[in-house]
């Protein structure tokens, strides 16, 4: 059996998974064992991990992955396909998002075990009643098909919720977040190797949208100890 040398993760979702957090507000993590997908191949991460947009920032990834390297040693590599602005529509099956992320995927696995996938998505989906109640259905038949298609069935799954500042945004432009977040939690524990982190006490930047610096490194502890929660889990199984 081959044995890679680099655990890997994908990143997906829209733009608190891309990281929007201000640099100089918390401390740069500067570990060489993480490292990040660019190009085809991977180098030192640095922060902006998924520079998705010109003002991409610090996000939750980097404290994940310095966690993980703190607990388990060896390389993390990171897979940055998230994309701010989208909804679920936006990742349909066969549309360009999810192709990508299907792409990038495969792309990291010809070097590195994909050990697990990282989302953080809904703030598009809390915009109208129809799009929040649609949540799990539409969530379930995306990530069903991504598993399959990366060949990822059994993988850990660690979903983030919303922060509740959202439902202030731009006077309550995302007022149904709180349905979506119940969807959210409710896959996490009706699915199986899934877990969630919560969002509860952290706060926003100035847009009002967008975690801060200090809460995107808090999110990404959060999202660790959901994924080995998990791990420690699949561990006790297989004893």
């Amino acid at each position: 059996m081959r044995r890679w040398a680099i655990n890997s993760f994908l990143l997906i979702g829209q733009s608190n998974m891309a990281g929007r957090g201000d640099f100089g507000v918390v401390p740069e993590i500067a570990n060489p064992d993480i490292l990040m997908l660019r190009d085809g191949g991977w180098t030192t991460m640095k922060e902006p991990i998924n520079p998705d947009r010109p003002f991409s920032g610090v996000g939750l990834a980097a404290s994940f992955a310095d966690d993980y390297v703190k607990a388990f040693g060896g390389q993390v590599g990171l897979i940055p396909c998230a994309e701010g602005a989208t909804s679920l529509d936006d990742w349909k099956v066969g549309g360009k998002w999810y192709a990508r992320a299907v792409q990038q995927g495969r792309k990291a696995r010809e070097s590195s075990k994909l050990v697990g996938v990282l989302w953080h998505q809904g703030e598009n989906d809390s915009v109208t009643s129809e799009a929040a109640a649609a949540y799990e259905a539409k969530f379930t038949v995306i990530m069903d098909a991504l598993m399959k298609d990366l060949g990822l069935e059994g993988v850990p799954l660690v979903l983030g919720e919303l922060g509740d500042f959202v439902g202030g945004y731009e006077d309550g432009k995302c007022k149904f977040f709180p349905r979506v977040n119940a969807a959210l939690r409710h896959i996490a524990t009706a699915r199986p190797n899934c877990a969630i982190a919560s969002a509860r006490g952290l706060t926003p930047r100035v847009d009002g949208i967008h975690f801060d610096a200090p809460s995107f490194r808090e999110l990404g502890h959060r999202y660790f100890a959901a994924y080995n929660s998990l791990r420690k889990n699949q561990c006790k199984g297989e004893s």
